[in-house]
């Protein structure tokens, strides 16, 4: 099984804060892998080094193939095209319309993608794709939180990346709109064979989307397995995670 995410022993420290202490982690292509953790374990962290925004104090990171740790700016730029980030927040640019959002990542690697004349195909694909078609010309305060993240992830998906990296893709979502949301992380991965990083720690969408889980815990990857091996575990630690 090809791997297109390897972590080896990644350890990062804050002053006195040991955040990450020998972390691990494999991600296959094409897989969905939901690395949960309580808020403030470390999970942003790991997604910030694995992306190169972050140096880690010591470990690997390999990313389809590449060492982040020897890339310069530039081919850690070129990288980065190929990995889809959707923010917790969303992030969309306020002052843009919906339309001019998912035109910003085409113009930014336009030397990469080549001159596109006309973006709007492009970007009503990648509406459609999120069934938000008719919102191309909205401003995001006219959108509701589960609008602003179906076209967030409208502009993760407008360059066709190889991996996307979900960082708590239902956070702040009523149960409804987290379900839809959840509904349509599968069918991308389904359409495009994307690989999949979803940092949560929602046991629902953990339940649904996650082909293998591996649980976070005092900065290591304390266990790892499907949701139901997990969830069958006896570990205190471990059942920490489902009891509700």
């Amino acid at each position: 099984m090809e791997t297109v995410i390897e972590i080896r022993d990644l350890k990062k420290n804050f002053g006195d804060n040991h955040v990450l202490n020998g972390f691990n982690l494999v991600l296959h292509k094409g897989e969905n892998l939901v690395v949960m953790g309580k808020s403030g374990s470390g999970k942003s962290v790991m997604i910030k080094c694995l992306v190169g925004l972050i140096h880690p104090d010591s470990g690997y990171i390999s990313v389809l193939g590449k060492e982040i740790n020897l890339l310069d700016q530039e081919d850690l730029d070129d990288l980065r095209v190929d990995i889809g980030f959707l923010f917790q927040g969303s992030a969309l640019y306020d002052s843009m319309t919906v339309r001019e959002n998912l035109e910003f990542p085409l113009r930014r690697h336009k030397k990469r993608l080549g001159v596109v004349k006309d973006t709007t195909p492009l970007i009503v694909e990648a509406l459609e794709n999120v069934d938000l078609a008719d919102a191309i010309d909205l401003m995001p305060e006219e959108l509701s939180g589960g609008m602003k993240r179906r076209v967030a992830l409208a502009r993760t998906l407008i360059l066709r990346p190889k991996i996307i990296l979900y960082d708590e893709p239902t956070s702040g979502l009523d149960p409804i709109t987290s379900k839809g949301i959840i509904e349509l992380m599968r069918s991308i991965q389904k359409k495009y064979g994307t690989s999949s990083l979803i940092i949560t720690h929602d046991v629902d969408c953990a339940r649904v989307i996650s082909e293998r889980m591996i649980l976070l815990v005092d900065g290591i990857n304390y266990a790892q397995g499907s949701y139901e091996e997990l969830n069958r575990n006896e570990d205190p630690k471990v059942q920490a995670f489902f009891k509700k």
